[in-house]
């Protein structure tokens, strides 16, 4: 059994038991969250699509720890002109293990 769900702006493909990273959410560790965005869900080979979500479908997620990702360095360069920027960037991040679908 899975199901995909939308969470910012992404989409993503869970199971019972997975461990997923997904954009930070406003909830504190041990929480447990409600993602009710389901775009597919798939039983027993049956495969429910909805229009545009599935009607009643949730999944219930605990949200594992709060933190950020690595670094990425945006640098912007332009030869001859003296123009040099330097900028460092650590996406915030959430990590969830999925507990149950509800489909």
């Amino acid at each position: 059994m899975y199901a995909i769900v939308e969470t910012g702006g992404k989409q993503y493909k869970v199971s019972e038991g997975d461990v997923i990273f997904v954009e930070k959410l406003e909830a504190n560790e041990g929480d447990v969250v409600t993602l009710d965005k389901v775009l597919a869900c798939s039983k027993d080979g049956n495969l429910v699509v909805g229009n545009p979500v599935v009607d009643g479908a949730n999944v219930e997620a605990k949200v594992l720890k709060q933190g950020k990702a690595k670094k990425i360095i945006v640098f912007k360069y332009k030869p001859k002109k003296d123009y040099r920027r330097k900028q460092g960037h650590r996406q915030p991040y959430t990590k969830l293990v999925i507990e149950k679908i509800n489909a």
